[in-house]
């Protein structure tokens, strides 16, 4: 299972390129801590031409702080920036932040607002003690080193599949615990040993929340979700779309917020709910048997020249207080 999953992060590695891509799904497996020390800025036209033709990931997670400025999604999901991010608190009365090394609890004063009245809702509706939150931003959002195309604008965040536990997790559980895969073995049906009817629940509330455009999931949960409502499908089942991996968490996605006139707008879903044939793609055997390229070069990674100009202000600019 391993080797089909990571063969799937590479075939997603590759669509890095497409405005149309995603997230790949795929947590990283040595978390990676972002530099302490802030860069320096440009100090002439050659070292700005250096810095614009560097991998932007490297620079974005070299700011372990977010930037002075009006909060602003910026770009599209997969290739944009955030402005004056806030962070989600590590622990919360129903929620705790996964994977604290990585620095990525930070997003849009929207995204921080939806979680803290999302993880009440979802204990409410699954009975469990709360959820627990993986990947959203870094800092200053942008391309990150590893583990997501997206995530780059403080719109998107990971949440597992796993309840949160009665007690406070320590920095050890935060960093080794793995997410409960909900997914059997041939990836065409969900797992009974593991899929339970609060994991359906727990999708349903989040794609129930008005600001939310997308809740990403594993085609055999889309395909559970879809035999569970029968012939009956809410709206709400429209914004539950099958993706790569997404077997241990949701992908949860929000609209561009007020106020960020450069946020990039999802393309609308279609009025189809997604339980018809087009689901059919997803158990392809080039999806299901994706063979790896051998040889031939790694893709391109992004620059700074790849992103909104405006991102190049929001590297530069001073850091705001983490208070």
């Amino acid at each position: 299972m391993l080797t089909r999953i990571a063969i799937c992060f590479g075939f997603m590695l590759a669509l890095a390129g497409s405005a149309a891509a995603i997230d790949n799904g795929k947590p990283a497996a040595t978390p990676e801590k972002p530099a302490a020390a802030p860069e320096k800025p440009a100090a002439d036209a050659k070292d700005a031409g250096k810095t614009e033709a560097s991998p932007a990931k490297q620079l974005f997670a070299a700011k372990p702080l977010p930037s002075l400025g009006q909060a602003m999604a910026i770009g599209y999901y997969p290739r944009g920036c955030l402005q004056g991010g806030v962070a989600l608190p590590v622990n919360g009365p129903t929620w705790q932040v996964m994977r604290v090394s990585r620095n990525r609890n930070w997003g849009h004063p929207s995204l921080v607002k939806f979680l803290e009245k999302f993880a009440p809702a979802a204990a409410k509706a699954t009975g469990w003690n709360g959820i627990l939150v993986g990947d959203m931003a870094q800092p200053r959002g942008g391309p990150t080193p590893f583990g997501h195309m997206s995530h780059q604008t403080g719109l998107d965040v990971d949440v597992w599949f796993m309840p949160m536990p009665a007690h406070v997790l320590s920095a050890e559980e935060r960093e080794k615990t793995a997410a409960t895969n909900l997914v059997s073995d041939d990836w065409l049906r969900v797992n009974p040993k593991t899929w339970t009817p609060a994991h359906a629940a727990f999708i349903r509330t989040a794609a129930e929340q008005p600001a939310v455009e997308r809740v990403l999931v594993n085609a055999a949960i889309k395909k559970e979700m879809c035999r569970m409502q029968g012939d009956k499908h809410p709206a709400w089942m429209a914004k539950v779309r099958p993706w790569y991996s997404h077997h241990d968490h949701i992908h949860v996605r929000l609209e561009c917020p007020a106020g960020s006139p450069d946020c990039r707008k999802q393309p609308s879903i279609s009025s189809e709910i997604g339980c018809d044939k087009s689901l059919d793609f997803w158990f392809s055997s080039k999806v299901l048997h994706i063979k790896p390229k051998i040889g031939g070069k790694p893709p391109r990674p992004l620059t700074m020249a790849d992103l909104p100009p405006a991102c190049q202000s929001v590297l530069a600019a001073p850091a705001a207080s983490n208070n």
